[in-house]
């Protein structure tokens, strides 16, 4: 008999739920809204688990936690588990006609306009299968790739480092916003260099938006640095409004009439530029049933093919 199945284990799934939380979220608050419990009991369940199992799983550093060598290889292991229970899951979603199964989505968040316009028809149709969104910027959503927290992820810009199959399933035209009243809106044409007299407002440093836009300022030779980064679109979106400067945003990201948002699209050569959103999967990771049921339903619904990265 295998040495797992002679003595029940000293750990709670519980516990090792909440110790790969905080390992994964870099401490206890975060693991604690991530599970909806309270701080407190996510902080009693690691020491109960460190006294059974006789480990010192954390260390204090500061005003946090960090985990040991030991504690870390618990959260791999946990994680570990975490995929086989899945594999199961997929196995018996498949005899039950996905009656029932998970599918795990992150995305960054400009996608948010858009992404469950396209989730919806899936889980109306698998109404048995539970849909886990995680929506965080670019840097957040390459870090749960990288840990193999989701299955499929949409972006702009895919990382290069990691075994990724891509699929370029929309277009993401990017757009140079103002206020309605700005002067510049009422300029038939303008060029890049019209504008870098104006404070410019992007996303914070690693989004695939703020990297479109600097590629393209370089192609033109011109040089705008940006006065201030903000962390959203509608952050964005409002601080425009307000007169603190102009933006390039996704077009995805704004009304049908910007007009009604108090914005307006400036008409800039060379604008709108255009990128695409990916949704994008790791081909050394076999994809559970859920997630090739959506990816098949998607690509049927927008007739366009996937594309693996070139070996």
């Amino acid at each position: 008999m295998p040495p797992g199945l002679r003595q029940a284990p000293r750990a709670s799934l519980v516990q090792l739920r909440s110790l790969e939380a905080v390992v994964r979220l870099g401490g206890v608050v975060r693991a604690a809204q991530s599970l909806h419990l309270a701080q407190p009991t996510v902080s009693t369940q690691l020491k109960e688990l460190s006294a059974a199992l006789g480990l010192v799983l954390f260390e204090q550093r500061g005003r946090g936690l960090v985990p040991t060598a030991i504690g870390q290889r618990l959260a791999e292991a946990v994680r570990a588990m975490g995929a086989i229970w899945q594999e199961f899951e997929d196995d018996a979603a498949a005899l039950q006609g996905l009656k029932r199964g998970r599918l795990r989505i992150a995305a960054v968040t400009t996608t948010e306009y858009f992404l469950p316009d396209l989730l919806g028809p899936f889980a109306r149709q698998y109404p048995g299968i539970q849909i886990e969104l995680a929506v965080e910027n670019r840097a957040a959503v390459v870090a749960r790739l990288e840990r193999g927290d989701d299955e499929l992820a949409a972006m702009m810009r895919p990382p290069d480092h990691l075994p990724l199959t891509r699929w370029p399933f929309l277009e993401n035209p990017l757009v140079v916003i103002a206020p309605s009243d700005h002067p510049l809106a009422r300029r038939r044409r303008l060029k890049l260099s019209d504008l870098v007299a104006e404070p410019l407002l992007t996303r914070e440093s690693g989004s695939g938006t703020r990297a479109t836009a600097e590629e393209a300022f370089a192609r033109n030779s011109v040089s705008w640095e940006p006065r201030m980064a903000l962390g959203s679109n509608e952050a964005i979106k409002h601080a425009v409004r307000a007169g603190l400067g102009l933006a390039v945003l996704s077009r995805h990201a704004l009304a049908s009439n910007p007009a009604s948002e108090g914005l307006t699209i400036l008409p800039v050569t060379g604008f709108p530029l255009r990128g695409r959103w990916h949704l994008v999967w790791r081909h050394d990771r076999a994809l559970s049933l859920p997630a090739r049921t959506f990816v098949d339903d998607l690509r049927n619904r927008l007739r366009v093919r996937a594309r693996p990265d070139a070996p």
